[in-house]
């Protein structure tokens, strides 16, 4: 089964269980619209699903593409750069182009760029919050499910390392999000006023996150 947008076709996956009681339609990450449903319900109730809710699933692809396109690439501090590999030592910057030596460790070179600039936007917010917390830990490592994570008893904020890649606002939105927690431990009205005081148009880099 297949989907048709934009002249191209999409491929529909059908996964049926026995222990499923509802129907939900997705798109994942590789394009594909997958459709989770009970054994029991047949072909041609899931091509009318798909009719009826066309609309909603081409959003969906054009969400995801956007995603995939945000995050294909060498990203630096919210630039896209083009990547040329060669012999030299180490990295080397020049206007949209970033020369990487075939041997140089991407991955620990971001780490090294993100202990600087992750301690200097904390330190950062931290004197400008509005309200008295305990100084947090910093940690730093890659997640796939959250831009960061903050442990409210033993102060520590946990950043995630795919922040060295966006704008420094995204950085500093993740950083006041997690010093509020030190406050409101949960996401309550009273949680997100005091994200507000610290960062007044928190709301766009909130939205804008999900499409990375």
């Amino acid at each position: 089964m297949q989907l048709t947008y934009n002249n191209r076709d999409y491929e529909v996956v059908i996964n049926k269980k026995f222990s499923q009681k509802n129907t939900y339609i997705r798109v994942k990450k590789d394009l594909k619209v997958t459709v989770t449903t009970n054994y029991f319900v047949s072909n041609h109730f899931i091509e009318n699903l798909i009719k009826d809710n066309y609309e909603r699933i081409c959003k969906m692809i054009d969400f995801q593409e956007k995603k995939v396109k945000n995050n294909n690439g060498f990203f630096y501090l919210g630039k896209q750069y083009v990547v040329i590999y060669s012999d030299i030592k180490g990295i080397k910057f020049d206007g949209d182009k970033v020369y990487i030596g075939n041997d140089f460790d991407i991955d620990n070179w971001y780490k090294k760029e993100a202990k600087k600039l992750f301690l200097e936007r904390l330190n950062y917010n931290y004197d400008k919050f509005t309200k008295n917390i305990p100084y947090p830990k910093l940690r730093i490592r890659k997640m796939t499910t959250r831009w960061g994570v903050c442990n409210t008893k033993t102060h520590v904020i946990t950043l995630n390392l795919e922040l060295m890649k966006r704008d420094i606002g995204y950085l500093d939105y993740v950083i006041i999000h997690e010093m509020s927690h030190l406050i409101h431990g949960d996401h309550s009205n009273s949680f997100w006023r005091l994200v507000g005081e610290n960062m007044p148009d928190y709301k766009k880099y909130r939205e804008e996150m999900k499409e990375f």
